[in-house]
């Protein structure tokens, strides 16, 4: 696959109380990726930026939520969502800096 490719795959990590869970019991981690990413995509990049072993990766599309504001009704734009699970003995720290 294409390495500048796997660079606009993953967008951000998705830090929430489920994420922050999952990660502490079952190695599972969350990512915001892009609307077009595919599984092989996703788990190709978090091998190449993090330098782990990914086990699986589970994707998910997260519908934008309809916000009301003063000038009607608005909508927020919707997303994708990847949990990748690690090999046994993998980790990923974010408060580490590089």
């Amino acid at each position: 696959m294409n390495e500048e490719r796997l660079h606009k795959v993953i967008l951000r990590p998705h830090i929430s109380e489920k994420a922050t869970i999952l990660s502490d019991k079952n190695r599972q981690f969350a990512f915001r990726v892009s609307p077009d990413a595919t599984k092989r995509e996703i788990k190709a990049a978090i091998e190449m930026l993090f330098k782990v072993s990914v086990t699986g990766v589970s994707v998910m599309n997260v519908k934008g939520k309809t916000r009301r504001t003063r000038h009607g009704l608005g909508r927020k734009s919707n997303w994708k969502k990847a949990y990748v699970a690690l090999a046994e003995g993998h980790d990923i720290d974010f408060s580490a800096a590089e």
